[in-house]
C-alpha cells in the first residue's frame, strides 16, 4: 500500500468521526494558541516598556533616598538643596550639565464639590525642561515663583478630568485648594507616558519651595530643604557612567559613608531600569508560556487516547486488512498519519486562534503585539512533535495485532 492510499484512509477515518476529531484537537488548539498570544503579547509590552524609557531620556540620571541597614538600625540622610547646589557647580561633576529637584507630597485637592488625592510633585522651573514637558494651556512657573513660595499649580491631565469633568477642560486661571490652601492654576500639562508610580499625568506640579515649606515638612537642619529625587542630565550619552561615578563620590563623602555598599542612595540610568524591567517580563512571560504550554502537553495525550480508542474499535478492520496483504508498516504509517493530521489541523486552528487573540489584547493593553515567524514555527513544531510522540504508541499497538485474534474480536 502506498502512501497516498494510507493518507486518504488516515482522513477518510477522520471524517468518519469529526465531533470525536474536533475535541480531539480542542487541547492542541488551546495550547497553541496560548503559547503564542502569550509571547506575542509578551514580547509587545517589553518593546512598549523599553519605547517609554527611552522616552524619559537616555542622557538623566535619576538620584534617590534609600534606607540602608547600618547595625541593628535603619539610618538615612536625606537628599536636600545643599546637594543639589553642589552637583550644579560645574565643579563637582563636571560631567553633569544640568540639574533639577523634586520634592513629592500627598494631598487632597479640591474643586467645588469636587475632590481627588493626589500626588503633589514641587519641582524647580528647568525639571520641565530636562524631562522635556511641554503644556497644552498656560505657562510654566519661573525661580522666582519658587522663591517666594508662590501658590500657583500645573495640573496633569487626569486631575483635570477628575476635578473638571473632562481632560479637555482649559482649567487656566481657576482656584483650587490643596490641603486647605488656595492656588491658581497657570498651565495644563501636556499628556506624557507614564512609566510607574510616578505618573505626571495624575499630578499636580507646584514651584519646589512652595511644596516644601507649604505642603510638607521637608526642612533639614543645617541643611536646607530635602528634596525626593534629583535628576542629573549630561551632554552625551558616552558620560552617563562618569557622571554616575562623580555623584556617587560625592553623595558617599557628603553623608560620611566609607563603604559603597551602605549607600544610603541610589543613582540610577533610565536605559538600566529599562533593561532591568525588560528582563522580568521576559521571564514573566516565559513563565506564563510554560504554564499553557502545558495544556499542549494535556492535549497530546487525549490525541493518544483518541488514537487508542480508534485502535480497539477497528481491530476487526486492521485484521482484515492484514489478511488481504497489508503489511505492519502499512498500517503503522495510517495511523501515524492520522495522528499527525489531527496535531497539524489542530495546531494551525491554534495559531489562528492565537493571533486574534493577540490582536484583541494588544487593542486591550494598548501595547502592539509582536508576532515573530519564529513564534509560529515553534508552536506548529511542537504540535507536530506531539502528533510524533503521542502517536507512535497506538500506532504501533495496531501494526503488532494478530490478525487472526483480530479477526475474532467483538
Amino acid at each position: 500500500m502506498n502512501l497516498w492510499e494510507s493518507f486518504r484512509l488516515a482522513v477518510g477515518s477522520i471524517l468518519l468521526y469529526p465531533t470525536r476529531a474536533a475535541l480531539t484537537m480542542l487541547g492542541i488548539i488551546i495550547g497553541v494558541a496560548a503559547v503564542i498570544s502569550l509571547l506575542a503579547l509578551g514580547r509587545g509590552v517589553e518593546n512598549s516598556v523599553a519605547s517609554q524609557f527611552e522616552g524619559l531620556g537616555a542622557d538623566i540620571l535619576t538620584v534617590r533616598a534609600n534606607m540602608p541597614m547600618r547595625g541593628f538600625s535603619s539610618a538615612s540622610t536625606p537628599l536636600t538643596l545643599k546637594n543639589l547646589q553642589a552637583l550644579a557647580d560645574g565643579v563637582t561633576t563636571p560631567s553633569v550639565s544640568g540639574v533639577a529637584a523634586e520634592y513629592q507630597v500627598r494631598a487632597t485637592a479640591v474643586d467645588g464639590y469636587n475632590s481627588t488625592s493626589v500626588t503633589v510633585r514641587g519641582v524647580t522651573p528647568n525639571y520641565f525642561t530636562l524631562n522635556e514637558w511641554s503644556l497644552t494651556a498656560g505657562s510654566a512657573f519661573t525661580q522666582s515663583d519658587s522663591d517666594s513660595q508662590a501658590q500657583i499649580a500645573v495640573l496633569g491631565v487626569t486631575v483635570v478630568e477628575d476635578l473638571y469633568g473632562s481632560a479637555d477642560y482649559d482649567a487656566v486661571g481657576e482656584s483650587l485648594l490643596i490641603n486647605d490652601l488656595a492656588f491658581t492654576v497657570v498651565g495644563i500639562l501636556a499628556e506624557q507616558t507614564a512609566t510607574g508610580p510616578n505618573d505626571p499625568n495624575d499630578a499636580i506640579i507646584v514651584p519646589l519651595l512652595t511644596a516644601q515649606a507649604r505642603l510638607g515638612n521637608a526642612r533639614v537642619a543645617g541643611e536646607g530643604y530635602q528634596v525626593s529625587s534629583i535628576l542629573a542630565k549630561v551632554s552625551d550619552t558616552a558620560l552617563l557612567d562618569a557622571a554616575q561615578s562623580e555623584i556617587e563620590a560625592y553623595l558617599l563623602s557628603a553623608h560620611g559613608i566609607a563603604d559603597p555598599d551602605q549607600a544610603d542612595f541610589t543613582v540610577t540610568q533610565a536605559s538600566a531600569t529599562a533593561e532591568t524591567r525588560t528582563e522580568v517580563l521576559g521571564i514573566v512571560t516565559l513563565f506564563l508560556s510554560g504554564i499553557a504550554a502545558i495544556s499542549l502537553l494535556v492535549g497530546g495525550i487525549g490525541v493518544m487516547n483518541i488514537m487508542l480508542v480508534s485502535v480497539s474499535e477497528r481491530t476487526r478492520e486492521i485484521g482484515l486488512r492484514k489478511a488481504v496483504g497489508a503489511r505492519a508498516g502499512d498500517i503503522l504509517v495510517q495511523f501515524m498519519i492520522e495522528s499527525l493530521l489531527l496535531s497539524m489541523l489542530g495546531g494551525a486552528l491554534g495559531v489562528a486562534a492565537g493571533m486574534a487573540i493577540a490582536a484583541i489584547g494588544s487593542q486591550l493593553i494598548s501595547a502592539t503585539a509582536v508576532l515573530s515567524p519564529e513564534i509560529i514555527v515553534l508552536a506548529v513544531g511542537v504540535s507536530l512533535f506531539i502528533g510524533v510522540f503521542f502517536g507512535v504508541y497506538p500506532a504501533n499497538r495496531a501494526a503488532r495485532m494478530n490478525p487472526i485474534q483480530a479477526l475474532r474480536f467483538e
